[in-house]
């Protein structure tokens, strides 16, 4: 498995970063065997919140053995000093860890979420108050829909975070206004080595009224000879890594494409995106 250095962190992640929302709502032997198998691919760097389920407990016996071999992220969705604080002390309990390597703002998804998290009394204060003491080394913030680019780019002038995280997949890149974005926040993360974990590479589309046949928030790709396009297309971008599908099924497949990883040329990429029209968008 190829890695890259998670900007400022200095980390060497590997490409393929463990989506821990993927453990959620297994069983531990499910877990365990999910986790064997992260592990034989050599995967080194997990993200995970308190939102996916049961993720934090399922992972806690793993981190309570394998502490040192992951760089280990954890999120919060609260928007307040107090509430993120004590969320971050619970899932320091639940993980079985002293600390993390990097905390994150969860799913800023507005420039008003944005002015609530950074202003006074928001998250954000809660935050850079537990780096001083160890609890977290990094700061970063994750951001998700349309217009979380753009979202992005606000948050790095409003503050120095170390990581952002945002969707990165070929349907979106059709949409010009969100590619530019992109391309731009890709740009300044990078002047400023802000690190860059990109999320819903495999994503087909949104479910809408069809059954759930997947634990993934939207429909997924769910073979190789899509996977790996989709996969070289986001890993030919200026980020760290892909975090990892939320379906176990798909799971290995993900890993497979992510070892397999070509890069794209110009010409490529723009071959793939024309072909997005043959897709629902993921966002309207």
């Amino acid at each position: 498995m190829k890695k890259r250095r998670f900007g400022r962190t200095g980390h060497q992640s590997t490409v393929a970063i463990l989506g821990a929302a993927a453990l959620g709502e297994r069983t531990p032997a499910e877990v365990d065997a999910v986790m064997e198998q992260v592990i034989a691919a050599g995967v080194n760097h997990i993200d995970v919140a308190p939102s996916y389920g049961q993720a934090e407990k399922r992972l806690g016996p793993w981190l309570a053995r394998m502490r040192d071999s992951f760089f280990l992220g954890c999120k919060t969705m609260e928007r307040t000093r107090e509430g993120a604080a004590a969320e971050m002390r619970r899932s320091l309990e639940r993980l079985q860890v002293d600390a993390f390597d990097l905390y994150q703002l969860h799913a800023i998804t507005s420039m008003e979420e944005l002015d609530q998290v950074t202003g006074p009394g928001g998250a954000l204060e809660a935050i850079r108050d537990a780096r001083a003491p160890g609890l977290t080394r990094f700061i970063g913030i994750t951001s998700h829909g349309l217009d979380a680019p753009a979202v992005l780019l606000e948050a790095l002038h409003r503050f120095d975070f170390d990581s952002v995280l945002f969707p990165v997949n070929f349907v979106l890149y059709a949409n010009p206004a969100y590619r530019r974005d992109a391309v731009e926040l890709l740009r300044q993360c990078r002047a400023r080595e802000v690190g860059v974990m990109a999320i819903k590479s495999v994503a087909r589309g949104p479910w809408g009224d069809r059954p759930k046949t997947y634990d993934t928030w939207y429909v997924p790709f769910d073979d190789i000879e899509h996977i790996q396009p989709a996969v070289n297309l986001a890993l030919s971008q200026d980020v760290t890594g892909l975090c990892s599908v939320g379906d176990i099924t798909i799971l290995p497949l993900f890993l497979e494409a992510c070892a397999r990883f070509t890069p794209l040329s110009l010409a490529e990429q723009g071959v793939l995106v024309a072909s997005a029209n043959e897709y629902e968008p993921l966002f309207t």
